[in-house]
């Protein structure tokens, strides 16, 4: 079995960094009326689903701003407030650990250039919402 981001065998899982925002965004389903609901409502499905299409174990960060920080972690999904700007969060996720396979879930196209520069692999929404 080949490992998920296609990256050699590293002693961490590989990593998921979901860009919250972008995600929940990605639909128009209301969730402009609660924004801290939506992040929770992705929070659980990564929680129950991890990453569709991905064998082995991954860490996922879901990574929110704005109206949904506060989002609690649960088993299996770490949830990060960025302190500010949850794209400049992302992207010093993406770099703390460069020898790890990363992916960063996002349809920001300008996010989806700095981490690609780090050496994370990036995917669209749909990856995580099917």
């Amino acid at each position: 079995m080949t490992d998920p981001f296609d990256a050699p065998p590293s002693p961490a899982p590989p990593l998921v960094i979901v860009d919250g925002a972008n995600v929940v965004g990605s639909r128009p389903d209301g969730w402009w009326k609660d924004r801290k609901g939506a992040a929770e409502r992705l929070r659980d499905r990564l929680a129950g689903e991890g990453l569709p299409g991905h064998p082995g174990p991954v860490e996922i960060v879901l990574v929110v701003e704005g109206a949904a920080r506060g989002v609690a972690s649960v088993p299996g999904v770490r949830v990060e407030s960025a302190p500010g700007s949850g794209d400049d969060h992302i992207v010093e996720l993406a770099a703390a650990d460069p020898g790890r396979p990363r992916l960063v879930v996002t349809a920001d196209r300008e996010l989806r250039r700095r981490v690609t520069e780090l050496g994370a692999r990036v995917a669209g929404p749909r990856t995580v919402l099917g």
